[in-house]
């Protein structure tokens, strides 16, 4: 109870942001890091915060490209025996500590206008459908998810859609129409730029 009391004090008042999620593995340098700081770098100077979850790696990255643009810049850290050590790119109002992974979900979810899924491991994958599944059983407000590195992801799309929705239709027609796949920050702002000239910023619940 208190890790929600916490973040909903700290984030209430945040405006309108984005969460990327990705590897905390990844090392500046490799291309997907240096792609997720242009990314965070390019939303924050339209007006975006940037929500991670504050570790290493590509949340380092988004984390940066935010503090480079001098927007704001959110970390919701996980206690883990390995690899999570806060990054030192978050705003120090906004750098929160976790036990419990599914109060960090609520925070992810309740305070972004968009996700942005960089490649990662078990974690990304984990918080990949999550969001996907808040998104097509409209528990929030059609809001974009924007999966970045066609060639990183193409494989697990192309089985979703001949197994999962082709051959079992355990998935419907039209839901992986839901998720984007890009490759550049141009495509991601162009697209941000263009679904909120449509639709309303707003909390998704």
């Amino acid at each position: 109870m208190a890790e929600f009391v916490q973040g909903f004090e700290n984030l209430a008042k945040i405006g309108p942001c984005i969460s990327i999620f990705g590897s905390a593995r990844t090392q500046p340098g490799n291309k997907y890091y240096e792609l997720t700081v242009e990314i965070a770098q390019r939303l924050a100077k339209e007006g975006f915060g940037i929500i991670t979850g504050g570790g290493p790696g590509i949340m380092e990255a988004a984390n940066k490209g935010a503090a480079l643009a001098e927007g704001r810049s959110v970390g919701l850290n996980i206690q883990l025996p390995f690899e999570q050590t806060s990054n030192p790119y978050i705003d120090t109002e906004t750098s929160m500590n976790f036990d419990y992974f599914f109060v960090r979900k609520v925070m992810f979810t309740k305070y972004a206008q968009a996700f942005i899924m960089m490649p990662g491991g078990w974690g990304t994958m984990d918080e990949f459908f999550e969001v996907a599944t808040l998104i097509q059983t409209r528990k929030f407000t059609q809001t974009p998810m924007i999966c970045i590195g066609s060639a990183y992801w193409r494989g697990l799309f192309d089985w979703m859609r001949t197994t999962m929705q082709d051959a079992e239709a355990n998935i419907s027609p039209g839901d992986l129409e839901m998720i984007k796949i890009f490759d550049t920050a141009d495509e991601v702002v162009a697209y941000m730029s263009e679904f909120y000239t449509h639709n309303k910023l707003q909390p998704n619940f």
